[in-house]
């Protein structure tokens, strides 16, 4: 692995915690030069939610490539991108009575959330934007000063401005449940608070990066009746809960709430393809041509994978139904391990398949994880102090090969840390 070392930035991150290099896979494993094969918790940290190489999304790409289907197209109109509006207008808009114009951004999630914030300014004629505690937007500019994490704001070198954070559902120890909302409502009602009326809230219904926190539904139908109260464009951030990560196509449908901006990246190409896409409802459009645009905004080889994941997937209520059995086995499985090792130092979080948990800290977080990557479990942490050991294993995962991980991660959790006393005893 000289190379690595040689040649490419010590920015890298994940290869630090699995130093291997990978080859092959499939679904939830992957496979090394050596020929070992490991389970994958982390799946792209989201961005594999049909699992890698998927025979379902693959043969059709592999026809669109060998029929020379148009790779690239900057906006220009194609049969692919075609294809996919209407998929995604049929199968995933209306049958939950949405309205949303979708611009095609560029090709990562926090391209997404730049077009999120810009529009939402540009519609409402102010800059402010409000976000919360612990919240991960992406790393460019306008969407890291939304960010919430220390050491990814001070990578920006430049100050983050224009966005007032409140606490996240949950927060902090104050014992009130709506501490934030209230906050904020209080704040914005009062003229002498200095706080100006912002363009729009941006937030994630369950926070991937932040720790798994997951808001409770009562909270986000609170904060979007607070929205409309103020006048706030309400965004909603769904490029790691979304795409059935938390049970339903979009992590907030539960909730029953509308937002005005959603936000869609990660899994939604369906093949680990880079895709992202901001959808807004039609009278926020207000963009003059060409006023947001990218090179790669028009990614047809995703369109391809995108629309057959959606055909395939999300045209009746099965594939939910899959979801829900293998986030039944994680909530189990994982509140046995709480309970075998201390539920007054362990903690259940995150909702679905999008599961985590909480440790008394990073350090044995991180020894848990390591643990289970030499006993072929890929899991990564998460969390202000990467206290969180976090599961992103493929929605299509094969329930032997998710309690065969979940096995690992016990075991690695008896090396690392003591069984509860009140267990033993």
């Amino acid at each position: 692995m000289d190379i690595f070392n040689e040649v490419e930035s010590q920015v890298r991150s994940y290869c630090r915690s699995f130093p291997t290099v990978f080859t092959t896979a499939k679904n939830a494993r992957l496979v090394n030069k050596e020929g070992d094969s490991y389970i994958d918790f982390l799946a792209g940290a989201g961005t594999l939610n049909y699992g890698h190489n998927n025979d379902l999304l693959k043969q059709p790409l592999i026809d669109y490539i060998q029929n020379d289907g148009v790779t690239h197209g900057l906006d220009m109109f194609t049969d692919a991108k075609e294809r996919f509006l209407k998929a995604f207008k049929s199968i995933i808009m209306e049958p939950r009575g949405m309205d949303y114009k979708v611009q095609f951004t560029g090709p990562t999630g926090t391209n997404a959330v730049e077009v999120a914030l810009k529009i939402a300014r540009k519609a409402k004629g102010r800059s402010g934007i409000v976000s919360f505690t612990n919240g991960y937007h992406g790393c460019t500019l306008g969407a890291q000063a939304a960010t919430g994490n220390k050491g990814q704001r001070g990578g920006a070198g430049v100050s983050l401005d224009n966005v007032t954070r409140i606490p996240y559902d949950g927060y902090g120890d104050a014992g009130d449940d709506f501490m934030g909302l209230k906050l904020l409502d209080q704040m914005l009602t009062d003229p002498g608070s200095g706080v100006e009326v912002p363009a729009g809230v941006i937030v994630e219904t369950v926070q991937g990066e932040g720790g798994l926190n997951a808001a409770r539904l009562d909270w986000l139908k609170e904060l979007e009746a607070l929205c409309r109260k103020h006048d706030m464009l309400f965004i909603v951030d769904d490029i790691q809960a979304g795409c059935g990560r938390t049970g339903t196509f979009f992590s907030f449908e539960p909730a029953g709430i509308s937002p005005d901006i959603v936000t869609l990246s990660k899994s939604l190409s369906g093949y680990g393809l880079p895709f992202a896409v901001t959808l807004m409802r039609p009278e926020l459009d207000q963009w003059k041509p060409g006023e947001h645009n990218g090179t790669f905004r028009g990614n047809n080889l995703a369109f391809v994978t995108a629309r057959v994941a959606l055909e395939e997937y999300w045209q009746d209520k099965a594939f939910e139904q899959e979801i829900a059995k293998r986030a039944e086995i994680i909530e189990k499985r994982f509140g046995d391990i709480i309970k075998r090792f201390g539920e007054d130092q362990l903690v259940l979080k995150g909702r679905g398949m999008m599961r985590g948990i909480g440790t008394p800290d990073g350090d044995i977080a991180e020894k848990i994880c390591k643990e289970a990557f030499a006993n072929g479990l890929i899991i990564e942490t998460s969390g202000p102090w990467d206290e969180v050991v976090k599961c992103l294993c493929p929605l299509t995962i094969p329930v032997e090969d998710l309690n065969k991980g979940i096995d690992i991660l016990e075991n690695a959790f008896a090396k690392v840390m003591p069984e509860s006393k009140a267990k033993a005893s």
